[in-house]
């Protein structure tokens, strides 16, 4: 079975945890950033811009769910080099990144700047540059952190439609009808986000599972590990025209009849059958240059 997770081809840890101390007493340098959210920042300072310690900085606060220790990130971010502004690396033209909660993964810096935020927070790190090798230069990081579960406007339950139970984590389950299965495809809203809409063009983030209509068994899921993954929804066109014009935030159902193809996304113990899948859209985000 080809699972749709795929490997995330940004390597955030090597840009985002740079060396150096962590001496918050020493004054911060003169950087302004603005901007609103989902959007790349703008971030202002003179060059070459003189830093010797690891500074950070929260531009504003965040009212989701806190970080946590050995648990998934989601991040957007914008790394400039300091000594002339010029851009290193970022990810709102792309896909947001997930990484891990520890200082193994983000690096000592990128990890106390997380820890106490919450998603929703933007937050800023100025870093000195590594006295070796190729990250000679400091750098000034703008980091927005994401949801990793779904947040909205709950909608009431279909009573034709398996009922979903999700665990703390936000790990859905659902239990089956005992019903025949809708023969068209069926798209209900579980929790309704405020975030951008879907388009049929789009690379989506998202955490989901997908279960066999008949048995309520999961045959593939995210939740396991817990990490987001991202893909183009031409990659999936039933998921494309289920999930087109639901905004980011949203938890979704998608019964999908036999009937419509998923590719290789089924486990071949499920074909012929009705599937269920439950997802949450953290991100959608239409690639340069393709049509809206």
């Amino acid at each position: 079975m080809r699972r749709l997770q795929g490997a995330l081809a940004l390597v955030l840890a090597t840009t985002l945890s740079l060396a150096g101390c962590t001496d918050d007493a020493a004054p911060p340098p003169d950087v302004t950033v603005s901007g609103v959210s989902g959007v790349a920042p703008t971030i202002t300072y003179l060059t070459p811009l003189e830093v010797d310690s690891t500074t950070r900085e929260q531009i504003w606060t965040g009212t989701g769910d806190e970080v946590v220790e050995d648990k998934p990130v989601l991040l957007d971010y914008w790394i400039e080099d300091a000594t002339d502004a010029s851009l290193v690396k970022e990810s709102y033209s792309t896909t947001p990144v997930a990484r891990v909660m520890t200082r193994a993964d983000l690096g000592s810096d990128l990890y106390a700047t997380l820890t106490g935020q919450r998603a929703g927070a933007r937050v800023l790190q100025v870093s000195p540059g590594t006295s070796t090798g190729a990250d000679n230069d400091p750098t000034v990081t703008v980091v927005d952190v994401l949801p990793v579960r779904a947040s909205g406007t709950h909608v009431p339950p279909r009573a034709d439609l398996p009922a979903v139970t999700l665990a703390p984590d936000g790990a859905p389950s659902i239990k089956p009808t005992g019903k025949a299965p809708p023969t068209d495809l069926v798209t209900q809203p579980l929790i309704r986000g405020t975030g951008a809409q879907v388009t049929a063009t789009d690379t989506i983030t998202v955490q989901y599972t997908g279960f066999s209509w008949k048995s309520g068994e999961a045959f593939d899921t995210t939740w396991t590990q817990g990490m987001p993954v991202s893909f183009s929804l031409q990659d999936v066109p039933t998921w494309a025209e289920g999930l087109v014009d639901q905004p980011a935030g949203s938890q979704v159902m998608l019964v999908v009849p036999p009937t419509y193809a998923l590719g290789a996304t089924a486990s071949k113990a499920l074909s012929g059958q009705t599937v269920v899948f439950v997802i949450d859209i953290l991100s959608t985000r239409t690639p340069q240059g393709a049509d809206s």
